[in-house]
């Protein structure tokens, strides 16, 4: 995962430039998966923390959020797409030997964050069987404003290896509608919503 700052900067330079790009400031939103959806909820703290620009949503998509790895349950290591080892490698490719320390800052593993009061409203999805799926239910839980899609049975990436099964289009229609400009009817909600979507079969449930 490459630093958020820069990511950070591009976006103070959009809200700043919004007229000439012809957007509107009001509905800027930022995006990511796996590593990106990590520097996604690091952009948002720090938007939070420095004063803006305002985020109207952040949409996370199996982000990847937290440094200490831990081992996966059975269920989970057959089929990882993203491995263990592979999670090592990568925090110590970002973090060195700071990985799994006390002193990583939340800007760079935003589970660190023991605030995460006044963040935009948040999109997260994550399949049952990656290896994010813990860490990521732990941040969706201590969002204030969050839809959370949880995919029974799915591993990591399942909408790139299998485009055409159903639980991959009903994923890839949720992350457009969160990026539609009608997502925002739900800045105002302050309770959490949970959606889990189910492959196989068309029920869904919802709980507040």
């Amino acid at each position: 995962m490459p630093s958020a700052a820069p990511t950070s900067t591009s976006l103070r330079w959009a809200a700043e430039h919004a007229a000439e790009l012809g957007v509107d400031p009001g509905r800027l939103a930022i995006m990511g998966d796996s590593a990106g959806g990590g520097m996604a909820a690091a952009v948002a703290l720090m938007a939070r923390d420095r004063g803006g620009p305002a985020l109207a949503s952040q949409i996370l998509v199996f982000p990847m959020l937290e440094d200490p790895t831990t081992t996966p349950g059975p269920e989970i290591a057959p089929v990882a797409m993203w491995t263990t080892d592979d999670n090592i490698t990568g925090w110590g490719c970002v973090l060195g030997p700071a990985a799994g320390g006390p002193d990583v800052p939340s800007y760079a593993a935003p589970s660190r964050s023991t605030d995460l009061s006044g963040l935009p409203p948040a999109f997260i999805d994550v399949g049952q069987l990656a290896l994010f799926r813990d860490e990521d239910l732990d941040y969706a839980a201590r969002l204030q404003r969050v839809e959370l899609q949880l995919y029974p049975g799915i591993p990591r990436a399942f909408e790139v290896f299998a485009p055409d099964a159903v639980v991959s289009g009903r994923a890839v229609a949720a992350r457009r509608r969160a990026l539609r400009p009608t997502y925002r009817s739900g800045v105002s909600t302050p309770r959490a919503r949970t959606r889990t979507s189910v492959p196989a079969g068309d029920s869904e449930s919802n709980s507040p």
